[in-house]
């Protein structure tokens, strides 16, 4: 019985040390750590043309500017938003479709750039606009009425573009 015992303890020990070296040294891996590794993810979505966006000057009745639109509509996309994105490529936007006009509030958890988030009810009228909202942040940040609509474009967006409350949008599908 204690010859059985042994090869037992040999074949684990032997299949233990094979686990070992697989899980530093993987199968095809052409080089060797040089020590611990952390784990790092380097996954960024990316932007989406869903349909464009177009800003309206209340005032003079006018086209302001012209943007990209990535749609979030179900309950997983309106939730992760544009979280782990470390850039908004020049005129986009990304285009919450909630499910009600009620008083809406975001924040800016995991997400790594400064976004501009533009409140819109459902007569296509900007309601309010949180500028410059600090990333990695928290901090609701609500709307000043209700809101059917919610666009994210990159922080400074409006004020370069003298986008304000009271002007209109109108959007459309590709």
């Amino acid at each position: 019985m204690k010859n059985k015992n042994t090869y037992i303890a040999i074949a684990l020990l032997a299949a233990f040390v094979l686990w070992i070296g697989f899980t530093i040294f993987p199968i095809g891996s052409d080089t060797k750590p040089s020590g611990p590794t952390k784990t790092k993810s380097t996954y960024e979505p990316q932007f989406k043309e869903e349909g464009s966006l177009v800003f309206i000057d209340q005032e003079k009745n006018d086209t302001i500017q012209t943007i990209a639109i990535e749609l979030a509509e179900t309950p997983q996309e309106i939730q992760y938003g544009m979280m782990y994105r470390k850039h908004v490529p020049e005129n986009t936007g990304m285009l919450f479709l909630m499910d009600t006009e009620r008083p809406q509030s975001f924040w800016m958890r995991n997400t790594y750039v400064s976004l501009d988030i533009i409140y819109i009810n459902s007569k296509m009228e900007i309601v309010s606009i949180q500028k410059n909202a600090q990333p990695l942040n928290d901090k609701s940040l609500p709307s000043t009425g209700p809101a059917s609509l919610v666009l994210e474009v990159a922080g400074g967006y409006c004020d370069a573009k003298g986008i304000k409350a009271g002007d209109k949008i109108a959007y459309s599908r590709n």
